[in-house]
């Protein structure tokens, strides 16, 4: 047997005292009644004294009382195994919409083939929230929302040539992350107790222009948010084409010399990327040929909710207080129930001559 409030056993403690207040009043009324007469003649005047009785009614209050202690300790014996419902995911995509994603080492190209698994990525959720920051030199934000078809509606349409500033800001990318994450969680009104596990997925070909990736990556974990990163490139370098507004190809980015602009995943900027991962408990991810490693991520998610749930699985101790209770009940019952005195019919006869005898 266990106890839910122990602690409330020490005003067990105070039973001794009950205990003593009851032969206090018994030594004075003892007292009162001796004080009054000799013992012959308060017998004759007081009818059916009881002094066993009032002692059992006494002994009953005690017993009661103390009853009613234990069962505020709420004594528990017994117990199950319950599992608590579960929880979703909160999940923001960090999508590159530079335009070095437009690079076709990945068919038919990073951003394109990101767009495509992302798509199908969304529509498997069940039960997780996604929120989505499209970015290159500023950001775009979609808010957390179940609603999936908008979700994909929001980056479907979108490219690279859509970016109000062009280049590439990973950092101010992960921070707009934590934004939509803290957000969500404040709408919702949700203790920390109650929160979501956290995700963000960074797809990008890791060159980074400006900011401070690691810093933000820092503040993602103090939330309690993973970073998984998937990095999309080859090492050898491919040109980023360039497109008029009707969608003609019409060559290359080219520098000022005139030479073709070319986007590679060195291994410095791996580097970088693997760090972000690193700083918050997340992992990271090379795309494969065919591939930007939406599976895997998806792989990581299914192992953490399996994780949650293991640890919500709690067990419950049964309740026995009530028992206690109903005991303590029935002997407040039964001392109401008692007479202060037992009154015999003849122990009082009027005499002849007027008086009580």
């Amino acid at each position: 047997m266990i106890w839910h409030s122990a602690e409330s056993l020490w005003l067990l403690l105070a039973l001794p005292i009950v205990v003593g207040l009851f032969l206090l009043s018994w030594r004075l009324r003892k007292r009162a009644t001796e004080s009054f007469g000799s013992p012959s003649t308060v017998a004759r005047i007081v009818v059916g004294r009881a002094p066993g009785l009032r002692a059992t009614r006494a002994l009953i209050l005690v017993l009661a009382l103390g009853f009613s202690i234990i069962a505020l300790a709420r004594p528990q014996y017994g117990s199950r195994t319950r599992m608590l419902r579960k929880r979703g995911v909160d999940v923001v995509v960090v999508l590159d919409f530079s335009k070095s994603m437009l690079a076709r080492d990945v068919k038919p190209n990073r951003i394109e083939r990101a767009k495509a698994e992302l798509t199908e990525f969304i529509s498997k959720l069940g039960g997780d929230r996604i929120g989505i920051v499209a970015f290159a030199g500023e950001t775009m934000e979609f808010p957390m929302t179940v609603d999936y078809a908008a979700a994909a509606l929001f980056f479907r349409e979108l490219g690279p040539y859509d970016m109000p500033v062009g280049g590439t800001a990973i950092g101010r990318a992960l921070v707009a992350a934590k934004r939509l994450l803290e957000r969500s969680k404040q709408d919702k009104g949700e203790s920390k107790e109650s929160s979501r596990a956290k995700v963000v997925m960074l797809m990008t070909d890791g060159e980074d222009h400006e900011g401070d990736p690691a810093a933000a990556a820092k503040q993602l974990a103090e939330i309690g948010a993973r970073v998984y990163v998937v990095g999309i490139g080859s090492r050898t370098g491919e040109p980023i084409p360039t497109y008029a507004e009707d969608g003609t190809w019409t060559g290359y980015l080219r520098d000022e010399d005139g030479n073709p602009i070319v986007t590679a995943l060195t291994s410095d900027n791996e580097k970088q990327l693997k760090e972000i991962a690193s700083l918050t408990g997340g992992k990271y991810f090379r795309a494969r040929p065919g591939s930007v490693g939406m599976d895997q991520i998806r792989q990581e998610m299914s192992r953490m909710k399996q994780t949650e749930l293991r640890a919500r699985r709690i067990t419950i101790h049964e309740e026995r207080y009530a028992l206690v209770l109903l005991i303590a009940f029935l002997l407040l019952v039964l001392e109401a129930l008692l007479p202060e005195a037992w009154f015999r019919p003849g122990s009082v006869r009027e005499g002849a001559d007027g008086r009580w005898g």
